[in-house]
């Protein structure tokens, strides 16, 4: 069976040092295609049922595609900040230098630019610039490689749910996913990237989960057809996100990566959010992915009118 896939399927061992919450299930798929990413899938459960998990939740650890739970990659992210002296700028690099994650502060202060280089979530660095009372607003993020699209960004304007969800291109096979929802029912929800940005039916009518190496796993289902009985369908599409949690306020924070995923696959397509984290419904809510500012995309212009600053989105 392992020469049918062209290497070899290796179950590990029982490690009982290695619990569930250590697995990476961001970083499953591989260079070397649909083969690749069932075999480690099939490590990944095999290494989550040695440590003592039920299979079920062995199973869910294998394929939600992306966790919370792991340290972010690095990356530049970009803030226009109100200031207006040396002191602004103390209190700004006084706020962000410490940090977790955070590997170093520049501040343009003619131009109110503020750039964080470093693993810290966009969640914590803007809690610490309002911490400074100003005015702030994130305008660009990414990596300093040129990718041609490396941003993305959805909305959620309710009525009910709200949120907003930030992709941001590593490298050509890694992206960094942060997101916050509110409104949701608490408990977990399912959420992914589908096919379509088609809103006139809401979700119903974003297609199916982005896939798109469908063909390869097909093929790869008939030889792994005992696995996929056992523990459902191990071969996840790509645009699988799993499930996020809500709080009993209905809020719900993400901060992860997901290995295969390419930024500039996903404008124009749906991400959609479920009311359980099955999937087994159309979702509750679905936005368009947009293409975002990345790194020094997002310059200032002065209104010729009246001299107001204004920020291109």
């Amino acid at each position: 069976m392992a020469a049918a896939l062209g290497g070899s399927l290796t179950l590990a061992p029982r490690v009982a040092s290695s619990p569930p919450g250590n697995l990476a299930p961001a970083n499953l798929v591989g260079k070397a295609g649909a083969g690749s990413r069932i075999e480690a899938r099939v490590s990944k459960v095999a290494l989550a049922m040695a440590a003592g998990s039920p299979v079920e939740e062995a199973v869910h650890a294998s394929v939600s595609g992306a966790t919370g739970g792991e340290t972010l990659p690095e990356l530049l992210t970009e803030y226009m900040v109100d200031m207006k002296c040396e002191g602004c700028v103390k209190s700004v690099r006084g706020k962000l230098e410490p940090l977790e994650g955070v590997k170093a502060v520049t501040v343009d202060l003619s131009n109110q630019v503020v750039r964080v280089l470093g693993t810290a979530p966009v969640k914590a660095i803007s809690a610490a610039l309002e911490e400074t009372g100003r005015s702030a607003r994130l305008i660009g993020q990414g990596s300093l490689e040129d990718f041609g699209v490396s941003a993305a960004v959805v909305e959620f304007k309710g009525p009910e749910i709200h949120g907003v969800v930030r992709f941001a291109q590593v490298s050509m096979e890694l992206a960094r996913i942060e997101a916050t929802f509110t409104g949701l029912t608490p408990g977990a929800h399912g959420w992914s990237i589908n096919t379509y940005g088609d809103l006139t039916r809401g979700a119903a009518s974003t297609g199916a989960i982005f896939n798109p190496q469908q063909q390869d796993t097909e093929v790869h289902k008939n030889i792994f057809f005992f696995l996929l009985d056992s523990f459902g369908n191990l071969s996840q599409p790509l645009g699988d996100l799993g499930a996020v949690v809500a709080d009993e306020t209905g809020r719900a924070d993400f901060a992860g990566t997901k290995t295969g995923l390419r930024v500039t696959d996903l404008i124009g397509r749906a991400l959609a959010i479920y009311a359980t984290a099955d999937k087994s419904v159309h979702g509750i809510a679905a936005a368009v992915i947009a293409r975002s500012a990345g790194v020094g995309e997002n310059y200032k212009k002065l209104c010729s009118c009246d001299g107001t600053i204004i920020w291109e989105s």
